[in-house]
């Protein structure tokens, strides 16, 4: 890249320097390269990072207790980390350093993916400034990533000038929202509840001179795949028993209220089957002290108990379930 020329004492002679600069670019977490390996812990959240080529120090809380650090790759070098603010930093050729401030928030992914390459800057004799604009601006960004994780916009401005850069960040549709980084170069985006949608980031730089042509518009998109529907919950055989006498039935209905005691969102489904030798009346007497007893001795609310009449089988049997909210209920299986 060849910058404006600079005013500089006419006897300097031209010469290359050869700098080493980073082309930023910060990519969401995908699935592709390695899985972060599931923890018990879920309040930690996670930062994957690599470089292309690898092999460059990455230092992440330089200086503090939990400071850690490793070597980049071409593939993910996983961090995982305690909520809050942490400094990333990686050492590039030429003392050039790249860091970020990054808030990790519980279960969340931050996936820092940079592209090296060298530049080179010319500077030669001139007697008279130049200005520094127009200048390029790229933002760099996932194409794609699910829903829930967060994006990094990073802008690449090759700006030649002394005066300070203003950035100002417009996002898109209005309920994706900047959570950390508006007003420099670098910003994160929440993606939660903009499944199905293209967030789109528009960047203004400009360095306050009031000259058109240094004031500078990018803007990147990326696609937000929404998350997958959460599984139906399903209903769960909690026990199921030959009737023989009602006290054997007893311990297991004194389990059976204990656990509906402990999910009050839960439904207690009870399936009577009737013994084939059985009378009529046996499955009716057995419906109702089944009901009796979980609603009247383990004070159970009725509208939370329902008794099926299961059909035949062999034996006399009580099935007892425990349906979730939203579940669909059990089905008997006469046999």
């Amino acid at each position: 890249m060849t910058k404006p020329a600079l005013n500089i004492n006419a006897a300097l002679a031209l010469r290359t320097l050869t700098l080493g600069c980073a082309l930023l670019a910060l990519f969401a977490c995908l699935d592709a390269g390695v899985q972060a390996k599931q923890r018990d812990d879920r309040r930690l959240g996670r930062i994957e990072v690599s470089t292309t080529p690898g092999g460059y120090p990455v230092i992440i809380n330089r200086g503090r207790s939990n400071e850690k650090r490793g070597t980049t790759s071409t593939t993910v070098q996983l961090f995982e980390l305690e909520p809050g603010t942490h400094t990333v930093e990686i050492e590039f050729p030429n003392s050039t350093l790249w860091r970020r401030n990054f808030t990790i928030l519980p279960n969340k992914k931050q996936c820092i993916t940079l592209n090296y390459r060298p530049k080179t800057v010319t500077i030669e004799r001139a007697i008279a400034v130049k200005s520094p604009c127009p200048y390029p601006v790229n933002i760099s960004a996932p194409s794609s990533v699910r829903e829930g994780d967060q994006i990094t916009f990073s802008a690449d401005v090759g700006y030649a000038g002394q005066s300070g850069l203003n950035y100002t960040w417009t996002i898109s549709p209005p309920s994706a929202r900047i959570a950390q980084g508006a007003g420099t170069p670098t910003i994160t985006v929440d993606t939660t509840g903009v499944g199905n949608q293209r967030v789109t980031a528009i960047l203004v730089v400009d360095d306050g001179s009031g000259d058109r042509t240094c004031r500078q518009r990018a803007q990147f998109a990326t696609g937000v795949q929404a998350m997958p529907p959460p599984p139906r919950p399903q209903a769960r055989s909690f026990a199921e028993f030959p009737s023989v006498t009602f006290n054997e039935d007893k311990a297991n209905f004194d389990n059976f209220a204990v656990a509906l005691q402990s999910d009050p969102t839960a439904q207690g489904y009870i399936i009577v089957y009737n013994g084939r030798d059985s009378r009529r009346a046996r499955l009716n007497a057995l419906v109702n002290r089944s009901r009796d007893y979980v609603v009247n001795t383990r004070n159970i609310d009725r509208s939370r108990i329902t008794v099926m009449n299961g059909g035949p089988r062999e034996a006399d049997t009580i099935e007892l379930w425990l349906v979730p909210r939203g579940a669909p209920p059990p089905r008997p299986t006469p046999r």
